[in-house]
Order: C-alpha cells, then sequence, then structure tokens
C-alpha cells in the first residue's frame, strides 16, 4: 500500500489555498469581458467536462455505473452547483464579496460539530481554539466590507445556503468514501455541474458568450486553476486528511484571495489585511496541528487506482 507522506500532505494544502482562493480573480476577469455569472459557469464547467471525457477515453477510465453516477451527481450539485450558483447569486444581489467570504468561513465549525459527531473525527481543545483564531483572522481581513454591507437581508441567505451545501458535500464525501478514483470522481461532477448549469444559463437567456476575448480567458482560468487545482485538490485532501482538516484550510483563502487580487488587480494591500492573513495563519497551524485525525482508525481509498492509507492529521 501506497502512504500519503507528510510532505506531500502539506504541498497540496499550500496549492489547495492558492488555487482555491483563484476563483475570484476568474468570476472577475469573467465580469470584466461582458460575462453573465451563469455564462461564466456555464462554458468553464461544458469546456471542462469535454477535456475531462477526452481524458478518461484515452485512459480507458470507466464511468459506467448508475451507483456511481447518483454518488457523485449529488456531491455535484452540493459542493459545486449549488455552492457556486448561490454564492454568485448573493453577491449579484449585493453582498460584498468579504461577507460572503467570512459567511463560508463559518464552515469549517459547522463540518467539524457534524464530522465528531457523524464521522468519527475527534477535535482536540486546541483544534476548537485555532479555529476561533482563524475566523477572527478572516473578520479582520474583511472587516472593510462588513462595515460597508448594505443588501438586504434576504441576499445574505445565498451565500448561507451555499455554504451549507459545501459543508453538506464535504462531510458525505467522506462518509460515503467513493469508491471512484479521482479521476472519475472529478470527471462524473463536472458533466453532471454542466448539464445543470447550463440548463439554467439558457433557461435564464445567459447561455450566449460574450465576444470579447478577454471571456474565455477567464474560462480557461477557472478550469485550470480553480477547478482541475482548486476542486480537485478539495476532493483529494477531503478523502486522505478528512472533512475538519480540509475545512479548516479554508480560512486561508479570504487572505490569500486579497493577495491574488493585488498581483493581478494592483488593488492595494492594507495593514490590516497583512494582521488577518497573519492571525488565520496562526488559527489554521494550530488546529491542524491538534486535529485528532480523519478517524480513530486507518481506511483505504482510492486515488487514480491505487490504495492510499488514510492517516490521522500528525
Amino acid at each position: 500500500m501506497t502512504r500519503v507522506r507528510p510532505s506531500s500532505s502539506a504541498l497540496a494544502a499550500v496549492a489547495l489555498v492558492v488555487t482555491w482562493s483563484s476563483g475570484f480573480v476568474g468570476a472577475e476577469l469573467g465580469v470584466r469581458a461582458g460575462g453573465t455569472p451563469l455564462a461564466l459557469l456555464g462554458w468553464r464547467f461544458v469546456l471542462l467536462a469535454a477535456a475531462l471525457l477526452v481524458v478518461a477515453l484515452v485512459k480507458r477510465v470507466s464511468l459506467r455505473g448508475w451507483r456511481a453516477w447518483a454518488r457523485q451527481g449529488l456531491l455535484a450539485v452540493l459542493c459545486q452547483v449549488a455552492y457556486l450558483f448561490l454564492v454568485f447569486e448573493g453577491v449579484s444581489r449585493g453582498v460584498h464579496g468579504g461577507t460572503a467570504a467570512l459567511i463560508a468561513a463559518l464552515q469549517p465549525l459547522l463540518v467539524a460539530t457534524v464530522a465528531g459527531r457523524f464521522l468519527g473525527e475527534r477535535s482536540t481543545i486546541t483544534t476548537w481554539i485555532g479555529m476561533v483564531i482563524g475566523l477572527a483572522g478572516v473578520v479582520v481581513v474583511v472587516s472593510g466590507d462588513i462595515a460597508a454591507a448594505s443588501a438586504p437581508g434576504l441576499a445574505y441567505l445565498f451565500p448561507t445556503a451555499g455554504m451549507l451545501c459545501l459543508a453538506a458535500g464535504t462531510v458525505l464525501t467522506r462518509r460515503l468514501r467513493p469508491p471512484e478514483t479521482l479521476l472519475q470522481s472529478v470527471t462524473m461532477q463536472a458533466v453532471v455541474t454542466a448539464v445543470a448549469l447550463m440548463a439554467a444559463a439558457a433557461v435564464a437567456g445567459q447561455a450566449r458568450p460574450p465576444r470579447d476575448g478577454g471571456f474565455w480567458f477567464a474560462v480557461v482560468w477557472l478550469i485550470v486553476l480553480t477547478s482541475l487545482g482548486g476542486y480537485g485538490l478539495y476532493v483529494y485532501l477531503t478523502r486522505t486528511r478528512g472533512a475538519t482538516a480540509v475545512s479548516t484550510l479554508l480560512y486561508l483563502t479570504p487572505p490569500t484571495t486579497m493577495l491574488w487580487v493585488f498581483v493581478m488587480f494592483g488593488e492595494p494591500v492594507t495593514l490590516l489585511g497583512l494582521v488577518g492573513l497573519a492571525i488565520s495563519a496562526v488559527g489554521v497551524l494550530l488546529a491542524l496541528s491538534r486535529l485528532g485525525g480523519a478517524s480513530s482508525a486507518v481506511a483505504p481509498v482510492v486515488l487514480e487506482g491505487r490504495p492510499v492509507v488514510e492517516r490521522p492529521a500528525p
């Protein structure tokens, strides 16, 4: 059996934070090119699904079995269709990006609570303290957006519902322990997500993409960095490190997004933002250093056809 090396796991964790945070940049690039959220999401997943189907065909990876499609379809609806659409909808109704990030940052605490009860992922008092510190760092980073919030109360229900869907999908991924390989899982989920989002775009009259080439650059950005990179790593780490660990890492995405925005759009990095980043980093390191692990028992999962031993977090 192949074991997950600590160094590989740490590298994957860093890559997850960087690539997951790139989603905001891709969305901003698409909007600046005249694309609507539904058009951007729809074409992103149509092209992603097509590319993954070609890879699966070349590698002769089986995509048969209605049970596999049912499992992955449910996870796709929760973690991608519902999560992405609800967050985009909330932002389009006036919720500031920072406020949406803060709402999303409640997910680790929710997942840790549910995981302890249903998955056997024991969290120590140090882990809980670390998660609270991580949340405090997010509050510091997005405090300006919170102060400027003026959206109607109903608008905040959308990102909240999106956060709940992603949390449910994360716990279900761990609970179901899907036997499909990473490639099978990502491909099936991409197909289901593409069909759902393009159908919604067609109904809304937003399926036609703008002519601006920047739109397609944004689509490629989201496919390569956010979907293949961010979501692929999210599934991998959920399987190998546990639901609580991977959710805790998401505390670092709002401050990392701040750095992405500085590099791509020249928006200044504030001292408050850097302080928030440092606080979140301390909280995440504290939480992960004492996390009780994925479960008390060592259980194998399948990644690209090879058994991998799940180990408690160090």
